[in-house]
């Protein structure tokens, strides 16, 4: 798929734009993955929208605030412009796993909704990528691309399981290249 095809990139947070640091709850928790921003910047250059969705289910369980996740969010968007690249718009889930919400990846509510606040996505021709099955696995239901970026918490079942269902890749700035080329004009 190229550029000019893609109506958005939907990129997990934890362990695929920022260090996954299980439950960062303090800005200066957040640590960009290498190459995250100089990736992203390339998804701006080729005019396309930028999604983070994310499970924040250390909201739900009482590890952070919801003050505390917003803080967060503000120094990730910071950070990322320093570099010139930014994120048009942040959905996350709040709620424990067992309080079986849709709003929780794999599931796909955050990502209609996402569509439903910017006109023009078309989620059929969205990529989802993360760190985790459950981060790509919205797009197979979708009718998307899904791209799995190995972390080093990516459990190996994740990444059988992407190796045949969906597409994988070393890093952010090589699933961004498979999408758009190399210069963020249309491949």
């Amino acid at each position: 798929m190229v550029a000019q095809q893609l109506t958005a990139i939907f990129l997990d947070r934890d362990g695929t734009i920022i260090e996954d640091a299980h439950y960062v709850s303090r800005p200066d928790q957040v640590k960009l993955v290498h190459g995250a921003a100089e990736a992203i910047a390339r998804i701006n250059a080729a005019h396309v929208p930028v999604f983070v969705v994310t499970n924040q289910s250390g909201i739900g369980r009482g590890y952070l605030m919801p003050s505390d996740y917003e803080a967060v969010k503000d120094r990730l968007d910071e950070l990322l412009a320093g570099r010139s690249a930014r994120i048009d718009a942040s959905y996350h889930c709040p709620h424990a796993p067992e309080k079986g919400c849709k709003c929780r990846k794999p599931g796909i509510e955050l990502f209609q909704r996402a569509a439903a606040d910017h006109p023009g996505v078309d989620l059929a021709r969205a990529a989802y990528l993360g760190d985790r099955w459950r981060d790509i696995e919205p797009g197979a239901a979708l009718g998307g691309v899904s791209l799995l970026i190995p972390s080093r918490d990516t459990p190996p079942a994740d990444i059988v399981r992407a190796e045949e269902r969906a597409r994988t890749a070393p890093s952010l700035a090589a699933a961004v290249t498979l999408l758009i080329g190399d210069g963020g004009a249309a491949a």
